[in-house]
């Protein structure tokens, strides 16, 4: 860690040339003294990308920031801000800090929290960080959060832990056993220091997966944002053994989408079927991803129309966690019948269809855009079909 980057000169050409071609700036030269051209433009690139990412970092004064790949890994300030909201209690241990993003927000409901970090550059950015933010009460460790835990008698409310899923020798991981700190392996030392653990996982981890090399887990949270499921939090509990609760959310600018279920209930439950009705509902990526499609026909009182579809229907507008549609018309999908209707622009989604979105626009010479949203989808019937509906506002 440089602090000649922390000079006001150089902080205000970094604030210039935010949106400048770092490339050109390069082939330019920069001539400063007390730091390296390279350092600098890392400094753009990096705080460029915390600009809606990290908000509160971006608008401080003198933050120092780290190479644009931890920017990328850490987590946003809206899901930080959300998991904070999931957990309560006086002490909490992050074992593997990074950027301190989820500290941050732990210092917010926690009393003392510990973050570690390996690398020490990263440490040290870290701590001189939380000065400018005025963080008082969270104890930065340069040390392997494993280490720590092994060489500590101290016991904590909740221990939580990132793994990395960047592997020396097989690349990109997905599996748990395959990240690092590898956490099927050392989760009864996690124990011994809490009763209560959090995980952060990729959200490609297939949840039976998860379910499989960890246990006493309690509940799973699938979070998106604006409809794209960025982490999956794993909340074990020692000794819990009822059934595993799923809570989805969606978080979008103005309002938060919820649904929860049991997966023990989803696996005894079976929807009810029905030919497309008055409206069309389209769950959102994280009740998606949730696999709780058995779940919502019951809690909500709606029709699937096909097994593998995951669209739903009914004559009643309701309150739907994901995007709710009227039904204008219903179409056997073959070329002549939807050459009839003249549609030159519209929406289109596929659901459990034989051909790509791309191929349908070729096909049918259909432009993105417009106020229609066609679905291509398969009934209960095994039919194809066309369902040509509007968005409800």
């Amino acid at each position: 860690m440089n602090t000649s980057i922390l000079n006001t000169e150089i902080q205000e050409f970094i604030d210039l040339h935010l949106n400048s071609d770092v490339t050109s700036l390069l082939l330019k030269g920069l001539s400063f003294s007390l730091v390296e051209a390279k350092d600098v433009i890392e400094q753009i690139e990096a705080k460029k990308r915390c600009e809606k990412k990290l908000p509160t970092w971006f608008d401080c004064k003198h933050i120092y920031y780290p190479n644009k790949l931890n920017i990328e890994q850490t987590s946003s300030e809206i899901t930080a801000n959300y998991k904070a909201s999931l957990i309560i209690g006086a002490s909490i241990i992050d074992l593997t800090g990074g950027f301190g993003i989820d500290c941050y927000y732990f210092s917010k409901v926690f009393k003392t929290v510990v973050h570690c970090e390996i690398n020490k550059n990263l440490s040290d950015i870290v701590v001189h960080n939380y000065k400018q933010l005025g963080i008082t009460n969270i104890e930065s460790q340069h040390m392997d959060g494993i280490e720590y835990l092994e060489a500590s008698t101290k016991q904590f409310d909740w221990v939580y832990v990132d793994p990395s899923r960047r592997h020396d020798r097989k690349g990109k991981v997905f599996f748990l056993n395959d990240c690092l700190p590898n956490i099927p392996e050392h989760i009864d030392l996690l124990f011994n220091h809490s009763k209560n653990i959090m995980i952060k996982t990729s959200p490609l981890l297939d949840l039976s997966v998860g379910i499989s090399e960890l246990k006493y887990v309690k509940t799973i949270h699938i979070i998106a944002v604006n409809n794209e499921v960025k982490e999956l939090l794993w909340v074990l509990e020692n000794d819990f053994e009822g059934d595993i609760t799923i809570e989805t959310v969606n978080i979008k600018k103005e309002v938060e989408e919820h649904f929860n279920f049991s997966i023990e209930d989803e696996k005894n439950l079976e929807s009810e079927y029905k030919q497309p009705l008055t409206y069309l509902y389209e769950p959102n990526s994280a009740i998606l991803k949730a696999g709780a499609f058995h779940s919502m026909s019951h809690q909500l009182n709606l029709y699937k129309l096909h097994k593998h579809s995951h669209l739903y229907t009914n004559d009643s507008l309701i309150d739907f966690p994901g995007r709710s549609f009227k039904i204008e018309n219903v179409v056997l999908y073959n070329k002549k019948e939807l050459k009839k209707l003249g549609i030159s622009k519209a929406n289109i989604t596929t659901r459990n269809f034989p051909e790509t979105v791309v191929q349908i626009r070729k096909k049918f010479n259909i432009k993105e855009g417009g106020h229609l949203y066609l679905f291509f989808t398969t009934d209960s019937d095994n039919n194809k079909m066309v369902l040509i509906t509007s968005k409800v506002v």
